[in-house]
């Protein structure tokens, strides 16, 4: 597919990219890894926690009582219920979560935000911002900001409708 990419193509063909997309998507596409690799390097070397664990503990610091059901943390961190299991599991050993049946419908299970859970991300969370603003926020102008903002969230709601 070299050269100049067309969009125009009947419905049962390919609608290749021409050369602007291509080097927009790379672009993106590779933004995307990196930024998360990026983040991740930085949380295991000064947290040993992964980006996933990082994320499903603050997300259960943000709830009152840190205290969420299994399957809405799977559903707000993006992950499946087996592989949150998994996490959960993980983080329990090392006593920054528990596991207890919800006591207003024992169906469901609550994960809960142990007090060494909150020590560690309460610890990690600053140099996490510190390198979430060098990496993207300093990077980026506030009108900038805002237009990856409202990009970012257009692309969500294709994928997340």
């Amino acid at each position: 597919m070299p050269g100049k990419r067309v969009n125009t193509a009947p419905a049962d063909q390919p609608r290749w990219l021409d050369d602007e997309q291509q080097e927009s998507w790379r672009a993106f596409s590779g933004m995307m890894h990196t930024l998360r690799w990026a983040l991740e390097c930085q949380l295991q070397q000064d947290a040993g926690l992964s980006f996933i664990e990082y994320h499903a503990l603050a997300r259960l610091s943000e709830n009152p009582g840190h205290v969420m059901r299994m399957s809405e943390l799977a559903e707000v961190t993006n992950a499946s219920l087996s592989r949150l299991s998994h996490l959960i599991k993980r983080l329990e050993a090392r006593g920054l979560v528990r596991r207890e049946p919800d006591p207003t419908d024992g169906r469901y299970t609550n994960a809960i935000l142990t007090e060494a859970g909150l020590r560690l991300l309460t610890a990690s969370a600053p140099a996490h911002v510190a390198k979430v603003r060098e990496l993207v926020i300093d990077a980026l102008s506030p009108a900038r900001l805002r237009q990856l903002r409202t990009a970012s969230e257009l692309i969500l709601q294709r994928i997340e409708p």
